[in-house]
């Protein structure tokens, strides 16, 4: 019996140096774009911004660039993340400015962190959703809150590529309330929910919340809601909501307003939420 040796490993992958973390906003058109289109445009950013980005081994080589929880295509967000290891050390402000201006119209580089490498999915535990209800009332709204709030399971089904899936949209959910502050800024005609739902398998996203307030409270929008992601970060054990990070790290860089207060901190991570804790 003769047997095949196999061919010599491919190159050896390169050593990394530096991690950084990058929180990309998502706006406009660009909330159409997969996340499998937004990967790649990055990508392209990041050949375009001539960062040192470290490659795999093997013979098919790719960028050490790493993902977690992207929002479905048709959501827009705030607070998209993803890693990228370095052959050499790079000053994380210019590595956002880089990136920022290689990057399209519409995807934005908001902000940059030196990390600790495989620490991002264990960082991102729920999510801040802002829900923008037009044609629906504030009263409508609240009491369509208040019921799903009351209920102790809420199970919808999702339409996925292996058949229908059902959830219990109900258990992820934190806190929901309405945002009357957005509500009476202009916004007439439409209400604003706020949420914050951990994240759990199978995944509760906002579209799952929707459907479950239409089951229990009929609670139906004349029009697609307009859905933002504005905030990603660990539970918040004392208000039910997002907290700092706490990413170890020895430099950040952010563009945010307001994100020198706590030194990136709640920036990268989402800042604390104020919502109505579920009972």
């Amino acid at each position: 019996m003769t047997r095949h040796r196999a061919g010599p490993p491919g190159p050896p992958p390169e050593f990394t140096v530096q991690w950084l973390r990058v929180r990309l906003a998502k706006r406009g058109r660009l909330r159409f774009a997969s996340h499998r289109d937004v990967a790649r445009a990055v990508e392209r950013g990041v050949r375009h911004a001539d960062l040192p980005v470290a490659y795999s081994g093997g013979f098919n080589p790719r960028p050490k660039l790493s993902y977690s929880g992207a929002v479905p295509t048709g959501v827009a967000s705030e607070a998209e993340y993803f890693e990228i290891g370095l052959t050499a050390s790079c000053a994380p402000a210019d590595v956002r400015d880089r990136l920022d201006a290689a990057l399209p119209p519409g995807l934005d580089a908001l902000n940059v962190a030196e990390v600790a490498p495989g620490t991002l999915a264990g960082d991102l535990q729920v999510s801040d959703w802002q829900v923008t209800l037009h044609g629906v009332g504030e009263d409508a709204a609240e009491l369509a809150c208040r019921d799903f709030l009351a209920a102790d399971h809420i199970e919808v089904e999702r339409v996925t590529a292996k058949g229908v899936r059902r959830v219990d949209a109900r258990a992820a959910v934190l806190t929901l309330e309405l945002d009357r502050r957005a509500v009476h800024s202009g916004t007439g005609g439409c209400a604003i929910l706020r949420m914050v739902v951990r994240h759990m398998a199978p995944a509760v996203r906002p579209d799952d919340v929707l459907a479950a307030l239409r089951q229990v409270a009929g609670l139906a929008p004349p029009s697609p809601p307009l859905v933002t992601r504005l905030a990603q970060g660990p539970l918040g054990t004392s208000a039910g909501g997002l907290c700092g990070p706490g990413l170890r790290r020895s430099t950040v860089a952010d563009c945010g307003a307001g994100a020198a207060a706590d030194e990136g901190g709640a920036a990268l991570g989402g800042a604390p939420v104020s919502a109505r804790r579920a009972p």
